[in-house]
C-alpha cells in the first residue's frame, strides 16, 4: 500500500470514528427521550408494517448494539434489544427506518433491487480484493493486469457503497413521513428522530466517499506506472 493510500485510509478511519462516535452519542441522547405514545420499537415496527399492508414480515430481536437490519430473504426486521424494547425516540426512528426497507422490498424499489443483485459479487470481491490489489502493486511492472483486476473488484464494492446511499436515505424518508403522518412522534419528537437518522446515514456517506477516494488512488497508481 502506497503512502498516499495509507494517508487517505487513515484520514477516513479517523473521520469514520468521529461520525460513529457522534451517532452513538445521538442514539444515547434520544434513547433517554421517552415517547409520549409509549410504544416500543417492536410495536412501532409492527404497526408500520401492518398499516403499510405488509403482513408477511416478522419483527424479531437481535444481539448487538445498532445491529438493526432488514433481511429481504427471510423477510425479517431484526432490532437490537435496545431498539426492540425501547420506548423512546431513537427506538421509534430506527425501527421505522428498518421497516422502510421492508416497504422498499414490497414495492420493488429499484435501488434496493439493484443492491440485492450486487450482493453475491460484493461478497466474492470483498474476500480477495485487498490481496489482489496488494499483489498488483508489487507486480505492477511485471503483470499490470493484476492491479487492473484488483481495481475492477474494488470498483464493485465502491458501486455497492454508492447504491446503498439512496436506499438508506429513502428508507429514512419513508420512516419519518410515516412517524409524522401517524403522529407516533410529536412535533417536539420528530426533529429528534430526523437527527438520529441523519447521523446514521452519515456513516454510509463516509464509507462511500472513502471508497471513491481509495479507488481513484489505485487508478492513479495504475495509470502512472503503466508506461
Amino acid at each position: 500500500m502506497t503512502p498516499s493510500i495509507m494517508l487517505i485510509s487513515l484520514l477516513f478511519v479517523v473521520l469514520s470514528m468521529a461520525v460513529s462516535y457522534a451517532l452513538r452519542s445521538k442514539i444515547k441522547k434520544y434513547s433517554e427521550t421517552p415517547m409520549r405514545s409509549g410504544l416500543s420499537g417492536k410495536e412501532v415496527a409492527e404497526r408500520m408494517l401492518r398499516e403499510s399492508g405488509i403482513f408477511d414480515v416478522r419483527v424479531v430481536p437481535a444481539d448487538g448494539f445498532l445491529s438493526d437490519h432488514y433481511n429481504p430473504i427471510t423477510k425479517t426486521v431484526s432490532l437490537s434489544t435496545e431498539i426492540y424494547e425501547g420506548r423512546n425516540v431513537a427506538a421509534a426512528a430506527i425501527a421505522a427506518h428498518e421497516c422502510g426497507h421492508a416497504l422498499q422490498h414490497a414495492t420493488g424499489y429499484p435501488w434496493l433491487t439493484m443492491r440485492s443483485k450486487l450482493v453475491p459479487a460484493v461478497q466474492f470481491s470483498s474476500n480477495i480484493v485487498q490481496w489482489v490489489l496488494l499483489a498488483g502493486i508489487f507486480l505492477i511492472n511485471v503483470f499490470p493486469g493484476l492491479l487492473l483486476g484488483g481495481i475492477v473488484l474494488f470498483a464493485v464494492t465502491t458501486l455497492f457503497s454508492l447504491i446503498t446511499l439512496p436506499v438508506e436515505f429513502d428508507a429514512s424518508n419513508r420512516a419519518l413521513a410515516w412517524l409524522d403522518q401517524t403522529r407516533i412522534t410529536t412535533v417536539d419528537e420528530q426533529p429528534k428522530a430526523k437527527d438520529a437518522l441523519k447521523w446514521a446515514a452519515m456513516t454510509y456517506v463516509v464509507a462511500a466517499v472513502a471508497s471513491i477516494a481509495t479507488l481513484i488512488q489505485y487508478i492513479f497508481i495504475y495509470m502512472g506506472r503503466r508506461d
